[in-house]
């Protein structure tokens, strides 16, 4: 390769190209440069740059079970479908016998992660939570359990009346090997106000998975991107999100999350664009130079724009999922399940070698 001009039809790229190609830390008007730009071929030529720097070809997957045991929820999100305030025709929650009903039903198969996520229950008692964590590891020893959003988290030390620390070191000692990234949505004061004031603060949500990071928990992170916040505002929470890394360094994957606005309180949306999609991988994965793995959730965007976003900075498609029920109750048309096979054909048609990785990103096959 010569030069960037074959790659880049707008100038405005080539500046952030020479940082790129030095290694160089991106800043905040690189981020709104990137998001601005129209070149959206050109922005995903330079996160390819770096993400073959750090991955070459290969591309990761992971065979694992969603569970979400319940979806009564105090929070009142406008931008959620999922969650229902108890008492609601649609609300529901799991016994524990029913949880390890869904969890005997696939111990032929061969899950290496559990998934488990819900709402903030008013009402469940801490003791579920470790009883759950508990009576899923007798089932499945060697099974990972990735499980409960930061917000979660802060909701079950409420709960326990103990500190984040203490919660996190009994949920560990019940089982918990890590935490997904759900919960963070947009680090801004304005939306958090407009869409969801009952929520967590973004302090509190960096607070949460940074305690984790220092107990030895790796966690994900998430951006929920696509309703009503600003280019300025996802930029922002990029940042904040890299200089939380500078500091624990235990974020393992970055996740973009679309929004989708059926039976939700902004169901006036539009969904987002396939444009707005990779565009935001690829900004995610030039912007957080400190995370290890940038994930295409297929969940959201389906199938076939997670595939394209391989060669746009994306390394990891997620899994075999079997049952997700968050983004479907909000209108999602993709299935809620993909074999292995599927998974694997859509990474090898992208030019990448399908790597079966553990939730640490251990190589399995």
């Amino acid at each position: 390769m010569t030069g960037p001009e074959p790659y880049i039809s707008d100038a405005a790229l080539l500046p952030v190209y020479d940082k790129v190609m030095a290694q160089e830390r991106l800043d905040f008007e690189d981020g709104l440069t990137l998001y601005r730009s129209p070149d959206l071929l050109g922005v995903g030529f330079l996160a390819n740059l770096v993400r073959r720097r750090l991955h070459g070809d290969r591309a990761y997957y992971i065979y694992n079970q969603h569970l979400n045991y319940s979806n009564v929820c105090v929070n009142g999100c406008r931008f959620c479908a999922f969650g229902k305030p108890k008492g609601d025709p649609q609300a529901y929650e799991m016994s524990l016998e029913e949880i390890f009903a869904k969890i005997e039903a696939r111990l032929h198969e061969p899950i290496t992660e559990i998934h488990i996520v819900g709402g903030l229950h008013p009402d469940l008692p801490f003791s579920y939570y470790l009883e759950m964590l508990r009576g899923i590891k007798r089932l499945r020893p060697t099974v990972h359990l990735q499980a409960f959003t930061c917000v979660e988290i802060a909701h079950l030390a409420e709960l326990a009346g103990l500190s984040v620390a203490d919660t996190l070191e009994a949920l560990k000692e019940a089982g918990l090997g890590s935490l997904p990234g759900g919960g963070a949505e947009v680090f801004s004061s304005r939306i958090r106000r407009e869409l969801c004031p009952r929520k967590l603060s973004p302090e509190g949500w960096l607070q949460v998975a940074q305690t984790a990071h220092r107990l030895g928990l790796r966690t994900n992170a998430t951006m929920l991107y696509g309703h009503l916040e600003t280019l300025e505002e996802r930029v922002e929470h990029l940042l904040r999100l890299r200089a939380a890394q500078d500091e624990t360094g235990g974020f393992l994957t970055f996740i973009p999350l679309a929004f989708h606005p059926a039976n939700t309180g902004l169901s006036h949306l539009s969904h987002t664009t396939g444009f707005d999609d990779l565009k935001t991988i690829a900004v995610a994965r030039l912007m957080l130079d400190n995370f290890p793995h940038i994930k295409s959730f297929w969940i959201m965007i389906g199938p076939k724009l997670a595939q394209l976003s391989l060669t746009f900075g994306a390394d990891d498609i997620d899994g075999t999922v079997i049952e997700e029920r968050i983004t479907h109750m909000a209108g999602a048309q993709t299935p809620t399940g993909l074999p292995r096979q599927a998974l694997e054909r859509l990474i090898r048609e992208a030019g990448c070698e399908p790597v079966e990785r553990d939730t640490l990103y251990n190589v399995i096959s």
